[in-house]
Formats: C-alpha cells, structure tokens, sequence
C-alpha cells in the first residue's frame, strides 16, 4: 500500500481529497494535515511516500513546504494539488521535484489517473539496478501517461464521461 499525507488549509478539500485517494486501489491515507507545520509533525510520525500538497497553506507555501521537508530528511514524493495556476510556481513545483501538478478544481478522474501513473512509476523502478535509455525514457514516461486527455466526442465532457462509465 501507498501511504499517502493529504495537505490541504481547507478542511473540507482536505477530506475530499483524502475520499478520493482511499478510493484508488493500492492507496491509503496515512494522516491529513492542514499546514506546514502540521505536514511536518505528521511525516515525523508517519511513514509517508507520496504527499498530495497544496500551495496555498496558512504558515508556509507548498513550495516552502518542500524544501523545508526535503531538509528534513523526508525523501517521500509529493505531488501538487492546488489553485495555484500562474506559471512561475509550476515551473518552481517541478525545479523542487513534484512529480505532478493537479489545478484545482479536478475531478476524481483526474486525479486518479495522476495516481495510477504513480503507482506504475513505483512498480518500474522497484529492483534498482541500471536501465538502458530505453528504460529510462519509459519510466520519465508513466508520469506522462497519467496527464492524456481522452479523446472524446463533441460536447462531451470528462466529467460526463466519467459519470455514464
């Protein structure tokens, strides 16, 4: 099982979220927080690998969060999940190694599809060892794969898509 820390400073989102990730095969909810400082105490006292993070938090930014965290000690993977739209902070998610980056607002599909890809990255890189570039370019890959829209027909949205499978 995943181990996933929820962070969100609304706790209506937070718990919307946390809904979303114990639907996911594979995936639990460890602890959700509410803050940076909450975040912190709650990887100190649980083993976390993957942490959904928003950017907008009451102490400190996400991307604080992050380097706060990562100095630490705490090498769990984080994916952001946050209004924060403007290109600055994305590209700066992605220099502090965020995996993915999800805008609220977002549905279940979607972010289950971000997990998925995931959980396929944390199966292709079980056993360690060397991978020829092929490999390589595979594995950079699965995170990819979890952002594909579907093709999908005039005035159908994913979100009705989702509701009549």
């Amino acid at each position: 099982m995943i181990g996933v820390l929820v962070v969100d400073d609304d706790v209506h989102v937070a718990r919307i979220n946390a809904a979303y990730v114990a639907k996911v095969p594979g995936f639990r909810v460890v602890a959700t927080a509410h803050s940076t400082a909450e975040a912190l105490a709650a990887l100190a006292e649980h083993p976390v690998d993957l942490v959904l993070l928003d950017h907008y938090l009451p102490d400190e930014n996400g991307l604080a969060a992050v380097r706060e965290l990562r100095a630490r000690g705490h090498q769990c993977d984080v994916i952001m999940v946050t209004a924060a739209r403007d290109v600055a902070t994305v590209q700066a998610a992605m220099r502090h190694g965020a995996l993915q980056y999800v805008v609220k607002p977002f549905n279940f599909a979607g972010l289950r599809a971000k997990l998925e890809a995931y959980a396929t990255l944390r199966t292709a890189l079980e056993g360690g060892g060397e991978a020829e570039q092929a490999e390589v370019d595979r594995i950079f890959g699965t995170l990819a794969a979890g952002t594909v829209a579907p093709d999908l027909p005039k005035g159908h949205s994913p979100t009705t898509a989702e509701l009549v499978r």
